[in-house]
C-alpha cells in the first residue's frame, strides 16, 4: 500500500510517500480499515520535528486520526462489519503505525461510528480535538452553564470546537483570535465577545467583559507567556485548563490567592499507557459528539486538504500557525 513515512527527525522533507506492506489483522479482537482520509494536528509536526513518543521506531506512520471503511473484522469482532463508516484516534505516536497511509489496523473498540453529515475529510480531522475540548472544559474544569469561559486561538483546532461545546453547555464565551477573519469565523460559532489580540489586551478586554469578575474557566494553548498572563485573566476559585508545558518563572502567587484549579489536558496519554477504561470514555465523547453533529448542533470545520502525496505541504501550512480550524490529508 501507499503509506507517508517519516524517515527521519527534521522537518516536512522527512515525510515521503512510500511502498510498504499492507497491514493485517493479528488477533482477533481487531478491524482492518481502508482509510479515506488522516487527520493533521499540531502534535504531528512536533513528533516530526523532535522525534516519536518510542525509541528506534523509525521509518514510522505518524498521525493520529484516521476515518474510512471497515474492510475485515477479526474473529471476536461483533459490533463491525464490512462495509461500516468509522472514524477513531489511534496510532502515530511510534507504537502503532499511523493514519498516513492507505488501510490501519486497530482494536475494534476504539473505533466509532462516522457522523452521517461529515466527509471523511471532516470525521478524520475530528477525534483529537473533539476529544481534547471535552475532556479539558467538562472533565478538567467541570464547566457549568450560566459560567464564564475564556477560549484561546479559538479560530483554531481545538478552539473552534471548544467554544461550541461551552455554548451547548449554556456558558458565555470570550476567544482570541489574531485576524478579522478569524473574528467573524468564531462569532458565527456563537462565541459571545471576541478579542483581537493585535488590537486589544486579552486580560484588560476579559476583565471587561467580566464586570472585573474575571472567568471562571480558561482554555490556553498558545504558549506560556499567554498561561502566566491568563491567570490574571481568572476569577476567584476559576478552572485554569492548558493544553501545553507552561514552562519556567511562573509566579504562583497570583494563583494562589485566588484559589485557581491549574489542570492539564494531554488527551494522547491514554493510547501511550493503553489505559482502556479512558480510552472507552473517548469512545463515550465521540459517540455524544456525533450525535450533536447529525443533529445540527456542532460544526467540525476543515479549511483545507491534501492528497496523502502532499503531508509535507500540509505539515508547513499548519506550522504556520495561522491555520483556521481543521487540516486533512484525503487518500
Amino acid at each position: 500500500m501507499k503509506a507517508v513515512q517519516m524517515q527521519a527527525t527534521g522537518g516536512p522533507e522527512v515525510l515521503q510517500l512510500t511502498d510498504v506492506s499492507t497491514p493485517e489483522i493479528s488477533t482477533a479482537d481487531q478491524i482492518k480499515v481502508q482509510l479515506k482520509a488522516a487527520g493533521i494536528n499540531p502534535i504531528d509536526t512536533k513528533i516530526r520535528s523532535r522525534g516519536l513518543f518510542v525509541e528506534h521506531a523509525l521509518p514510522a506512520i505518524i498521525g493520529c486520526d484516521g476515518a474510512g471503511i471497515v474492510t475485515e473484522v477479526g474473529s471476536a469482532v461483533t459490533c463491525w462489519k464490512p462495509g461500516d463508516e468509522v472514524w477513531f484516534c489511534h496510532g502515530g505516536l511510534g507504537k502503532a503505525p499511523g493514519n498516513y497511509a492507505e488501510y490501519t489496523v486497530l482494536p475494534a473498540v476504539l473505533a466509532q461510528r462516522k457522523p452521517v453529515q461529515l466527509t471523511f475529510a471532516q470525521a478524520a480531522a475530528g477525534p483529537l480535538v473533539l476529544i481534547t475540548a471535552w475532556e479539558a472544559l467538562f472533565d478538567r474544569a467541570g464547566l457549568l452553564a450560566e459560567q464564564t469561559v475564556l477560549v484561546h486561538a479559538g479560530a483554531g483546532g481545538v478552539g473552534h470546537i471548544a467554544i461550541q461545546l461551552a455554548k451547548l453547555a449554556g456558558a458565555h464565551v470570550c476567544t482570541t483570535v489574531g485576524s478579522d477573519a478569524h473574528a467573524e469565523f468564531v462569532r458565527q460559532l456563537g462565541a459571545d465577545r471576541v478579542i483581537n489580540y493585535h488590537e486589544e489586551n486579552f486580560v484588560t478586554a476579559t476583565l471587561e467583559w467580566t464586570q472585573g469578575e474575571g472567568v471562571d474557566v480558561a482554555l490556553e494553548s498558545v504558549s506560556s507567556a499567554v498561561f502566566k498572563e491568563t491567570i490574571n485573566a481568572m476569577a476567584t476559585y476559576g478552572n485554569l485548563v492548558t493544553l501545553l508545558d507552561p514552562g519556567n518563572g511562573i509566579d504562583w502567587k497570583n494563583a494562589r490567592n485566588k484559589n485557581l484549579q491549574i489542570s492539564f489536558e494531554l488527551m494522547l496519554l491514554p493510547m501511550l499507557h493503553d489505559m482502556v477504561p479512558v480510552l472507552e470514555h473517548h469512545g463515550e465523547i465521540l459517540r455524544d459528539c456525533a450525535d450533536w453533529i447529525d443533529e445540527g448542533k456542532l460544526q467540525l470545520h476543515v479549511s483545507q486538504t491534501w492528497p496523502l502525496a502532499e503531508a509535507g505541504a500540509a505539515h508547513k501550512q499548519i506550522e504556520t500557525g495561522h491555520t483556521t480550524a481543521k487540516l486533512a490529508l484525503t487518500i
